[in-house]
């Protein structure tokens, strides 16, 4: 048995850039899969307002579902901790990954694989959607730039697709 394991990351070091857009991999970072009934409940667990609408985003969170949030943070940020709260937490940090598409054709480059318009999708908005078959969350960061999550092992396939739908 080996006492030291290495994990080699799915995506690539260097960010490919043309065609008016830049995709890279984002920063490292911690994710936590949040259940609860209500924002409330998980506002009380990460000691800032959770968002309550679908869709919507504020500090790292995003509210996936009626009784579904993701939260990112820092890289070493230790798990928020449930004590006497009705809210389930699974660490989701070595099962995700992101990619960062932004540029001028950062929505029309997703969009090419993605079931949803993302040019009118608003600043601050995430939702889970697919790209092509692949499971994605998708939120927009800016108005040229998108965060998309998606599950490790696809992510060397969604670089691949997302790369060459951008080169053409």
């Amino acid at each position: 048995m080996s006492d030291v394991l290495t994990r080699s990351e799915p995506l690539p070091a260097e960010a490919f850039s043309g065609n008016q857009v830049v995709i890279r991999a984002a920063p490292a970072m911690a994710r936590f899969s949040l259940r609860a009934r209500t924002a409330a409940e998980v506002s009380a667990v990460l000691g800032f307002e959770a968002p309550a609408k679908i869709g919507a985003t504020a500090h790292g969170v995003a509210c996936l579902g009626p009784d579904e949030w993701m939260y990112r943070g820092a890289p070493d940020a230790p798990p928020p901790v449930a004590a006497g709260q009705m809210v389930a937490i699974t660490e989701i940090s070595h099962r995700n990954t992101a990619i960062v598409v932004e540029g001028p054709r950062g929505a029309e480059v997703l969009s090419a694989g993605c079931p949803l318009d993302l040019s009118k999708f608003d600043i601050g908005r995430a939702t889970r959607t697919v790209f092509e078959t692949v499971e994605i969350i998708v939120e927009r960061e800016a108005n040229d730039r998108f965060h998309v999550e998606v599950w490790r092992s696809f992510a060397p396939w969604l670089w691949t697709a997302i790369t060459q739908v951008a080169a053409e």
